[in-house]
């Protein structure tokens, strides 16, 4: 109730200081469907924009469209204007749109975008901001009169040979390819090397394995490594594997995949344009139905963005746990020192950079849940839960890019091996009797490690009381080095 009570509080807070700054600030009168609405006048959004800020009073700037998408649809405004120069847009007025357009791309105009995630689930009112700002910017150029919609209209010609439908699919296929190979696959790859040159460096420290948290046979330290490398490895071509259908482009479909008002070649001109901007292989979508119908593709990015943020809390977890200690826990890596980690105990230090990792983690399989019933609400011609969903791939882009880059840097790379206590643990071991199998049977061989247990001996101790081999053959047989590999 306290929960719902701040949201009602921060809902009320929004709302008057609506009321406050429509009747306070200096205001202009544009124009909709709906009649007259006031825009602050040192805006460039225009009816729709005011309009949607009135009808979603909604969350904070926590919540705010991702500026992301919105220079997604920028983009995507300039390649049209271009395209439709060839197919009877004024060239004049395509020029005034490209140059407006450049300018939301570049982050010039960032102010002008205050719509919350938390609106239609098309992303109309975030197409039309985007339309409107491109359209008054335009006008301003011209040195027209805001509002006015001339010479640059926000429809007919920033928006020409377009929906909302096909433009916010667009643009959120183009955000998160751009922010994935400019941010993503880079920082997953700097920890994958990481992990490499780990296990280079550990090469030939051999230690006890570990199954069901309890002692196991023995495996090196390098080929535990190796298991995380090859993780994240996988962790990068799952999600080049789905990126093929992220570069698939929704353009051109308009209300619902038909391409009424477009002409023949629109949405395969705008898709070879766009991938001229970016350098990426964007290309019309080959089933115009599909990319507005549903949003698949985004589901199917983020499963691999939900199986990278697993193998992450994995490879994060063994980290910590093998880091534990100093004193009494398993002590087997040195983790990098940052910061104190109590308030109260002094000389405490803690592995934050696998918590604040694993809470990455976390997160990114909370968006998948709500990615995947997103997913799953495309009635009949419209997926209607795009804007969540676009927001929540993002988010989880973001953090998995910047908690990668920190882990690395903070962690891995400063990992060490506590090379006395791993040799400490590897020979108090029972499991080394596994070797013994093929030699005297698993029979004999667990009686060897239940005596040593119950009677707190070494395996050789044991393995001599019940004069189950000699002194010779134990200590020729048991040897953790020749248990990491098949046998030649």
């Amino acid at each position: 109730m306290f929960q719902a009570s701040l949201v009602r509080s921060a809902v009320n807070t929004l709302s008057i200081s609506l009321r406050w700054h429509s009747t306070r600030m200096a205001v202009r009168i544009e124009k909709d469907s709906f009649g007259d609405i006031e825009v602050p006048s040192d805006k460039l959004y225009g009816a729709n924009t005011a309009r949607s800020l009135r009808n979603f009073p909604i969350g904070d700037h926590r919540d705010v469209m991702p500026l992301e998408v919105v220079r997604s649809l920028a983009l995507l405004k300039k390649a049209a204007a271009q395209v439709n120069r060839n197919f009877g847009l004024d060239p004049a007025i395509a020029d005034l749109v490209t140059k407006a357009a450049q300018e939301v791309y570049d982050g010039v105009l960032d102010d002008h975008f205050p719509l919350v995630v938390w609106q239609t689930g098309s992303g109309t009112q975030t197409n039309m901001n985007v339309n409107e700002v491109i359209s008054n910017r335009a006008i301003q150029m011209a040195g027209g009169e805001l509002g006015s919609k001339h010479p640059v209209h926000p429809n007919d010609h920033v928006n020409m040979s377009q929906s909302s439908n096909d433009t916010f699919p667009t643009a959120m296929h183009l955000a998160i390819a751009l922010e994935c190979n400019n941010h993503l696959l880079a920082a997953l790859g700097k920890m994958r090397d990481s992990l490499q040159r780990k296990a280079d460096q550990f090469e030939g420290i051999i230690k006890i394995g570990r199954t069901h948290t309890q002692d196991a046979t023995p495996v090196a330290l390098s080929q535990e490594f190796s298991g995380y490398v090859q993780q994240m490895s996988n962790a990068v071509a799952r999600i080049e594997a789905a990126l093929p259908r992220i570069f698939e482009l929704a353009a051109g479909g308009t209300a619902v995949g038909t391409g009424l008002n477009t002409r023949v070649g629109f949405a395969e001109k705008v898709a070879a344009t766009l991938a001229e901007y970016t350098g990426l292989p964007f290309v019309t979508a080959p089933n115009k139905f599909e990319a507005l119908a549903a949003s698949d593709a985004l589901v199917e990015f983020h499963g691999a963005l939900n199986a990278a943020a697993v193998s992450i809390n994995k490879i994060a977890n063994d980290i910590r746990f093998l880091a534990s200690g100093p004193r009494c826990g398993i002590g087997e890596l040195i983790l990098p020192e940052n910061e104190p980690g109590s308030s109260i105990m002094p000389g405490k230090v803690n592995p934050t950079q696998c918590e604040s990792i694993t809470m990455i983690a976390a997160q990114v399989m909370g968006n998948n849940v709500a990615v995947t019933f997103g997913g799953s609400q495309g009635h009949f011609e419209l997926n209607v839960f795009r804007p969540m969903m676009v927001n929540c791939v993002l988010q989880s882009i973001r953090l998995l890019g910047d908690g990668c880059r920190s882990f690395t840097d903070n962690c891995i790379d400063g990992i060490e091996a506590n090379k006395e206590r791993i040799s400490a643990l590897l020979n108090e071991s029972l499991m080394l009797v596994t070797c013994l199998n093929s030699r005297i049977g698993y029979d004999k061989a667990c009686s060897i490690a239940k005596h040593a247990h119950k009677n707190n001996l070494t395996l050789k101790e044991a393995a001599l009381q019940l004069q189950y081999l000699s002194e010779e053959e134990f200590d020729a047989w048991v040897r953790p080095e020749l248990m990491i590999a098949p046998a030649p």
